[in-house]
């Protein structure tokens, strides 16, 4: 048979072959794939899993919950140069082809002949198909399901419809899910902000997400952004010029720990637990978003301020010494190997870094980070942890040793320590009660109870201004006389031992104002001043302020602050100071938005003005401020008045028996805040240690941004008060003569007992409140009430 004969022979069996397996193909599909099709409900109706969003008042994220990140980003909105980058590498005839693109598929044939690099051929539809639908198992099975699917899909969606599911529902790596989620978590910085070069580092990676991202592999996600940037200057999506400009931009990946910009994780955890207890399980894919109250610049101030006075307080305490000691072996890799699985145990805590020593001297330690970086402490970063570097105890630093260091303002290195103390801090708008900033502990990431909201504490001398306030109900003025001299309760009396309070220093100035006694935080005045006006009616009247009345039992050691509150508490009880006599209801979220940006609810409080929300006469209010500004212009928070240069704040110290805790209470116009410090399991801050000087400074780091460029606070003169003697009195409580006619104590029987003599002058008319008993039996221990 001559040649041609034959080729013609063998052309026919091969059509013939071919015709065979068509309608081998053509039977598959009809029997058993488009009967068993999938509804494509899941596409036309498309509801993506979108986790729950918490973000502050001025929308800086700052939390997220639920397994998959996602932002949903309509087609409309997608810009332009995310959809050429990712058409370039996935899929450039899109908008041509029918679902399965055969000209891609000959030329990806044909480059895999070439190649020993296998290329793919799969369209956009198709990876849709197997995305919704489909394992990624590579069968010939599999494939002809994908390729049926994918024409369904077309003949069901229009080409924006498809190309924005897959941009929404592609996996990114990082647990994003979609690009506008990846812009975010890879760059900060929402979709339509993206710059080309960014965007063809997203567009790489639908192909390896795991292996190929920023922040796994920068090297491998490099190379594929470069060539995807070719590609879109091949197909025209971008110019010459564009092409060079984003072939040498330097991106700035986010890397996992540097997610929010803005550290308020207490919060947003608060907010979590509230959702669920709603919403249950739909919180995490349904898409809701919570707007809270918090300002992020207060935030962010609050969570600066607590870190620092944290950190300066274990400076001055001393170095403990390192966490953990680990053997490093000799082989290189089995060393590096050894320091990552060690620091992976003792993870970073923002710029606090974990470290392990390698080699350490008095004069120079090396030590590797978690990075694989090696770095060098000498000179001033020795100083904290010196005692530890010349020491030979079990706690020294030497080869192994796993330490914290930081960075300082120079960016040279400095061993530090990981806290052991706690802090909290909530500040709050007293007009409405809603929260500016809360911090509820050093780290969330190591400690996540919430001192804020759930640490009940002794509130020591930060109680004192509301016993104040109570005794200026019963008559008392600023100008009263109360002794400040030792006391001595007889057994008899307490129902128990007997008592001998005193003043924190130990000293004693005789008789003083009022104003003079809480400006120096007298607790002999404080004392006399609740044997007046009895515990019992002082219990009661603490309620006013958002109190718990079984919380403070009805003794003299009340006014010492040896009850219980939490920091939101005393916030909320400084609030009705500072508002003018108003109770607020502190509340965080502002409102809740479900995924199409429907208001599900919306905070509406009640806010200061409304009397029928007052709970305090405004002379009360306006008199006890003027009180609480001397405490700070020149009392035991002077240094607040120094160091923001603002005579328009208010305030109480507080700490408490043997100084297990220290606080600071107070406000300047309308903004609220209280700091407090101490250790989960009580025990003493030291004996240098006291409100003003633990918990004052983070006040004042707060209050200067808090309060920068707002114009002092002035208060108008409500009606009803009178100067008397120098200082402000409610009218009624005015004798004929101009002068008080109530005080704690006749001070002429008090000089003659002392000195046997009295000073010149009219003495002030005696107290006709009898004294009191204290309620329980007292305790010594309780007792030392300080400033």
């Amino acid at each position: 048979m001559p040649l041609s004969g034959r080729l013609l022979q063998v052309g026919a069996v091969l059509f013939a072959a071919f015709i065979l397996v068509c309608l081998l193909v053509f039977g598959y599909v009809t029997l058993f794939v488009t009967p068993n099709l999938p509804s494509l409900d899941a596409l036309i109706d498309y509801r993506p899993k979108i986790p729950l969003r918490v973000y502050t008042a001025d929308e800086v994220l700052i939390g997220e919950f639920g397994e998959e990140r996602r932002d949903f980003i309509p087609i409309a909105q997608m810009p332009d140069v995310m959809k050429k980058a990712l058409l370039s590498i996935e899929d450039d005839r899109f908008y041509e082809h029918g679902g399965v693109d055969y000209i891609g598929v000959i030329r990806a044939g044909l480059a895999n002949l070439r190649s020993s690099r296998a290329q793919g051929a799969s369209t956009i539809t198709m990876q849709v198909a197997r995305t919704f639908f489909l394992s990624r198992q590579k069968t010939y099975g599999r494939k002809i399901h994908e390729i049926v699917l994918a024409y369904e899909i077309e003949r069901h969606l229009t080409k924006d419809q498809i190309l924005e599911l897959y941009m929404n529902q592609i996996y990114l790596g990082e647990r994003a899910y979609g690009f506008g989620s990846a812009a975010r978590v890879y760059f900060g910085k929402a979709v339509k902000d993206l710059t080309i070069a960014e965007a063809a580092m997203l567009a790489g990676l639908p192909k390896a997400p795991a292996g190929a991202n920023p922040i796994v592999n920068p090297t491998r996600a490099g190379q594929r952004q470069q060539y995807i940037l070719k590609r879109m200057r091949e197909l025209g999506y971008i110019t010459p010029e564009q092409y060079a400009r984003a072939s040498q931009e330097k991106l700035v990946v986010r890397s996992d720990r540097r997610r929010y910009s803005t550290h308020a994780e207490h919060a947003a955890e608060a907010v979590r637990q509230y959702m669920y207890a709603q919403y249950k399980d739909d919180i995490y894919t349904h898409g809701y978003s919570v707007y809270t109250t918090l300002n992020s610049a207060d935030q962010n101030a609050a969570y600066n301020a607590v870190r620092r006075g944290v950190m300066d307080y274990e400076r001055r305490h001393g170095y403990r010494g390192p966490e953990a000691f680990i053997d490093l072996p000799a082989d290189e890799d089995e060393r590096q190997q050894a320091v990552s699985e060690a620091l992976l145990k003792y993870p970073d805590s923002d710029e606090l870094q974990s470290a392990v020593v390698t080699s350490a001297s008095a004069k120079l330690v090396r030590a590797d980070l978690l990075s694989g970086d090696d770095i060098e402490i000498s000179g001033e970063g020795l100083r904290f942890a010196s005692s530890a570097l010349t020491s030979k105890g079990q706690n020294r630093i030497r080869r192994g040793a796993v330490i914290r260091v930081i960075r300082d303002a120079k960016k040279k290195w400095a061993i530090t320590q990981m806290p052991e103390v706690s802090a909290a801090f909530v500040s709050l708008d007293a007009q409405d009660g809603s929260l500016r900033a809360m911090v509820g502990g050093f780290d969330f990431a190591f400690n996540q109870f919430d001192h804020v909201n759930q640490a009940w504490r002794q509130p020591g001398s930060t109680i004192k201004p509301f016993i104040y306030s109570a005794a200026l109900e019963k008559g008392f003025s600023p100008g009263t006389l109360v002794n400040d001299v030792p006391l001595i309760i007889n057994a008899s009396e307490t129902g128990g031992q007997s008592w001998e309070p005193q003043n924190d220093n130990g000293q004693y100035d005789g008789p003083v104002t009022m104003r003079t006694g809480l400006k120096r935080s007298k607790n002999l005045v404080s004392i006399r001043i609740l044997q007046s006006i009895t515990p019992g009616f002082a219990q009661q009247y603490l309620t006013r302020f958002g109190f718990d009345q079984d919380k403070h039992p009805a003794n003299l050691t009340m006014t010492l602050g040896t009850g219980s509150v939490t920091p939101m508490q005393m916030a909320r009880g400084y609030a009705v100071f500072a508002n003018g006599g108003y109770q607020v209801t502190p509340f965080l979220i502002q409102k809740i938005v479900d995924n199409r940006g429907n208001v599900l609810t919306e905070s509406n409080p009640v806010k200061a003005g409304d009397e029928a929300n007052r709970v305090l006469d405004g002379r009360n209010a306006f008199i006890m401020d003027t009180m609480m500004r001397d405490v700070i212009n020149g009392g035991t928070a002077f240094a607040a008045s120094q160091k923001i240069g603002r005579r328009d704040l208010a305030g109480k110290t507080g700490t408490t028996n043997d100084a297990m805790d220290g606080w600071f209470a107070g406000y300047g116009g309308n903004t609220v805040g209280v700091a407090w410090m101490g250790y989960d399991k009580p025990r003493s801050l030291g004996g240098r240690e006291f409100g003003g000087t633990v918990a004052l400074p983070i006040w004042i780091d707060y209050m200067r941004t808090a309060l920068k460029g707002k114009a002092p606070f002035e208060r108008g003169l409500p009606d009803g008060i009178a100067q008397v003697e120098g200082d402000w009195m409610y009218k009624e409580y005015v004798n004929g003569n101009g002068v008080s006619a109530v005080g704690v104590e006749d001070t002429r029987g008090f000089w003659e007992r002392l000195f046997g003599n009295r000073p010149a002058g009219p003495a002030p008319s005696p107290s006709t409140a009898p004294v009191q008993k204290p309620s329980t039996p007292l305790d010594d221990n309780m007792y030392r009430g300080g400033n």
